[in-house]
């Protein structure tokens, strides 16, 4: 994204908008009030879960746009994580996006476009004889591995086609996201015309003082939230193409964010008045089974199943290539510094960092292998978290340290909503720890595994220099 430092400034907060939406709408929004059902047992609990986990995220976004207003047209996330601290938390951020963020972003959207093609067509389960077969008691690698090896096939594909050079240009990204509104509005407007009853208590507001539900459970409801909200942070990549960016970057974050907040909760409504929370606890149990398909399934039968499929299908075929698109710069940017395996620099005659590509597509297939949907989207966001925080304590940091330079944005609510988001992004690391004690050690054993990848690099470089 470097040759961005060079571009006009042509983009109004309309544009903004878009990009916030397009890059925020993605899997989740079909697939996880399932574990949320699972965890909260609660619609109206549920409900609260997607206002708090919106909320937050715009707390973030905005903290992120102040960093990003600093220190614009620089190359995002890993070059402010390296103006605030230093090369090696930079580095471990780069590490950390190529073993877990961007590597399992890629392996869990290319699940949900094989779960939904297994909707259409029911794809065969391969050896079946080994799906109890484990890995130290945590890893099932060939349970539903008709599936998984779809998703991986899928990921070599488009893995190929872009090392070969073929890109997918604005309009697709701009069709399918009209694509996926249409859709949505589709389920909210005949999903709601066709109620005749509603599950029981569904909407029991007498639920939120009952004091059933646990801070801790509340917290793990919202790692699946999060995964729906997940996106956001890409804004700061047109930062140096947005007219007036004091007023436009953080509006139209605002603007977006708020747009899909009340998406989430119109369509969520609409699933929590078709299918009861025991639907929705057996739709997560069940592994390969899709919320919003089951949803659609109450009211237009087997056709209806066809349409959101399809659906799920389009969405997740374009993110899944825009993620192995966007995914393999920052690596290819840190083999460039030095921080990364010298081999990931290369440029194949297509002009693309294909190294970097097959890497990132190798990983992926093997983070497919490694676990289901939900494990590997609580396992990104329990890491991804990690760093959010330090990028909105560095705007504590770069105040103290750079109190006189000029800041085309200042994050509203200064220094609360910082503050607020940074505590929370404490406790979600630590519930996650308590809650989800596997997802969190895999993350956390791939992110310290970048320690000895930074000292061997470090000392490789400094023999050659």
């Amino acid at each position: 994204m470097g040759n961005q430092r060079n571009l006009v400034r042509s983009l109004g907060m309309g544009y903004v908008v878009i990009f916030v939406v397009a890059n925020i709408i993605g899997s989740g929004v079909y697939k996880k009030i399932a574990p949320m059902a699972a965890e909260l047992h609660s619609s109206v609990w549920i409900l609260v879960a997607w206002i708090v986990g919106g909320i937050i995220t715009l707390f973030g976004a905005l903290s992120n746009a102040e960093v990003a207003g600093l220190l614009a047209d620089t190359g995002g996330e890993f070059i402010y994580l390296k103006k605030i601290y230093n090369r090696f938390f930079s580095f471990m951020y780069g590490w950390s996006l190529f073993t877990v963020i961007q590597t399992a972003t890629i392996s869990s959207i290319a699940y949900v476009f094989a779960q939904s093609l297994n909707s259409i067509i029911p794809i065969p389960d391969i050896f079946r004889s080994l799906q109890h077969f484990t890995i130290g008691g945590f890893f099932y690698p060939f349970q539903d591995f008709g599936v998984k090896l779809t998703a991986i096939l899928l990921i070599l594909i488009l893995t190929g086609l872009n090392i070969s050079g073929l890109k997918s240009g604005a309009g697709v990204s701009k069709a399918i996201m009209l694509l996926v509104f249409t859709g949505l509005l589709t389920i909210v407007f005949f999903g709601l015309g066709s109620i005749t009853t509603t599950p029981s208590n569904f909407m029991d507001v007498k639920e939120l003082t009952s004091g059933t539900i646990t801070l801790s459970s509340f917290y793990t409801a919202m790692l699946a939230a999060f995964w729906a909200y997940q996106g956001w942070v890409s804004v700061g990549f047109i930062g140096g193409e947005v007219k007036d960016p004091t007023r436009n970057i953080p509006k139209g974050i605002v603007t977006g964010v708020f747009i899909v907040i009340i998406i989430y909760l119109l369509v969520n409504v609409t699933y929590l008045s078709l299918l009861s929370i025991p639907q929705l606890v057996h739709i997560h149990e069940s592994g390969n089974q899709i919320a919003a398909v089951e949803a659609v399934r109450t009211f237009w039968g087997t056709g209806g199943v066809m349409f959101i499929s399809l659906l799920i299908l389009v969405t997740t075929l374009g993110c899944t290539n825009a993620s192995i698109l966007t995914g393999a710069r920052p690596y290819y940017a840190m083999a460039r510094e030095k921080l990364f395996f010298s081999g990931i620099a290369k440029i194949n005659k297509a002009n693309v960092p294909s190294n970097s590509l097959l890497w990132q597509g190798i990983w992926a297939s093997v983070l497919v292998l490694s676990g289901t949907f939900d494990q590997l989207t609580d396992m990104i966001i329990f890491a991804v978290f990690i760093f959010y925080g330090a990028t909105a304590l560095g705007v504590f940091i770069l105040r103290r340290r750079m109190p006189d330079v000029h800041r085309p944005y200042k994050v509203w609510g200064y220094p609360v909503v910082p503050a607020i988001f940074i505590l929370f992004c404490i406790g979600l690391f630590f519930n996650t720890i308590i809650t989800r004690p596997r997802e969190a050690a895999i993350g956390m054993i791939l992110i310290l595994s970048g320690i000895p990848v930074y000292l061997y690099l470090k000392r490789k470089y400094s023999k050659i220099e």
